[in-house]
């Protein structure tokens, strides 16, 4: 049976297992479909980017799949506040940003300031385990009925730097950006299918903002 919830476009550029993140936003009652058709993309309420892999990896596939401009330009209106709500999961993070240090020369979206880099030397690379959400702003539409000590699964070896748009953080060596939200631009380090009752908390509410 179709949902009759909000359509979620979620972008299919050939990268990583892209229908874990559709399926738990179908779990949470939207239309997600996954697509590589612009035109499929500009129909929809909204955008989901998600990533697994290199950063650099990542954004050759998103070039060669022709997503490139779909992506940027989606991106720029959420973040904008004009468009639709976009959210960006793990390595569709990190892709907002200007760059990363995991792929030198290579451009990101940039949509969001700064460049990705490597987390801490003082701890294991990857991160790959649970750790707690500690947010920045309780009220954030992103983080709202997450509980008193939300716990996230994390698989990542980089990390966007912490600034005015992170609206929540981990610790893992240093203090390290756990997600992000400027406008209706929604995004999350932390994988919030992988993160049981929590990510799914996240999603609800993205697919709530959607809705709205």
């Amino acid at each position: 049976m179709e949902s009759t919830g909000p359509r979620l476009a979620v972008l299919d550029y050939g990268i990583g297992n892209l229908r874990s993140a559709q399926k738990a936003l179908q779990k949470v009652g939207a239309d997600a479909r996954l697509t590589s058709d612009p035109e499929e993309v500009a129909a929809a309420d909204g955008v989901v980017l998600p990533g697994v892999g290199a950063f650099g990896r990542c954004i050759e596939a998103l070039h060669a799949s022709g997503l490139w401009e779909t992506a940027l330009d989606a991106a720029r209106g959420a973040a904008a506040g004009t468009g639709r709500p976009f959210l960006g999961i793990c390595v569709g993070l990190q892709m907002l940003h200007e760059g990363s240090a995991e792929s030198p020369g290579v451009s990101g979206l940039g949509v969001l300031p700064g460049e990705v880099s490597l987390l801490s030397d003082a701890v294991k690379r990857p991160q790959m385990q649970w750790n707690r959400l500690d947010a920045i702003s309780d009220e954030h539409p992103m983080l709202v009925g997450m509980g008193v000590e939300p716990w996230t699964y994390f698989v990542h070896s980089f990390a966007a730097p912490v600034g005015p748009d992170t609206v929540a953080t981990c610790t893992y060596g240093d203090r390290v950006c756990a997600a992000e939200a400027r406008g209706v631009l929604w995004a999350c380090q932390f994988h919030p299918e992988k993160s049981s009752a929590t990510g799914l908390c996240v999603l609800e509410n993205f697919v709530g903002m959607v809705a709205a």
